[in-house]
């Protein structure tokens, strides 16, 4: 009795099969993707967006810190105001999403 209740034992198998092992691998993979990957290719994705529709008279900040108005919109790059009156030239890649939104946002009140 003993030994047929080892023998079924020894025989049993996972409801996985031989991936049984994979699974928790898998599992970590699908989560890093949603969690980690996923909403950064998002965030590229509005940063790209919100670049492309900057226009003349738009308040950016840059990721420098520096703040100003738009002045001109080339291709790759915008003229910025500042406040002293003077232009300077950057990337459009150089603009912050998340500084500049808090900027044009009105405060609450």
């Amino acid at each position: 009795m003993i030994a047929t209740i080892l023998l079924q034992a020894a025989g049993a198998s996972s409801i996985f099969g031989t991936y049984g092992n994979f699974v928790p691998l898998v599992l970590i993979v699908v989560v890093f993707y949603f969690f980690m990957i996923r909403p950064q290719v998002k965030k590229q994705k509005d940063q790209k967006n919100y670049v492309n529709e900057l226009k003349k008279g738009d308040k950016v900040v840059l990721t420098s810190g520096a703040h100003g108005r738009i002045a001109e919109v080339a291709d790759t790059t915008f003229l910025v105001e500042h406040e002293s009156g003077h232009k300077t030239r950057y990337e459009k890649s150089s603009v912050s999403l998340d500084a500049s939104k808090a900027l044009n946002t009105p405060p609450k009140a």
